[in-house]
């Protein structure tokens, strides 16, 4: 009986550390950002077109490699770059 008190008290006293550094986290200004919400719907379009763009480009060269007789100079150059990165 007497190891539930001690852990009863232990648990409470971790409680009141975290309820402690979280009212001081929240007077010293840690979750203020009033920039990025406003900001972020305009990157998150520009994120997936370059995803979606990069995704098309490996498409293109994997297509690329199993079939190089279809290429030209220039994406042939470019299917070479892209296999040494």
């Amino acid at each position: 009986m007497s190891v539930i008190l001690i852990l009863v008290g232990a648990s409470l006293f971790v409680a009141v550390g975290f309820l402690i550094a979280f009212i001081w986290a929240v007077r010293s200004g840690q979750y203020e950002d009033k920039y990025t919400p406003s900001v972020r719907m305009l990157f998150d379009d520009e994120l997936r077109n370059n995803e979606i763009k990069n995704k098309e480009q490996k498409n293109k060269t994997i297509d690329n490699i199993e079939n190089p007789d279809s290429l030209n100079e220039n994406e042939l150059h470019e299917s070479e770059e892209m296999k040494i990165k």
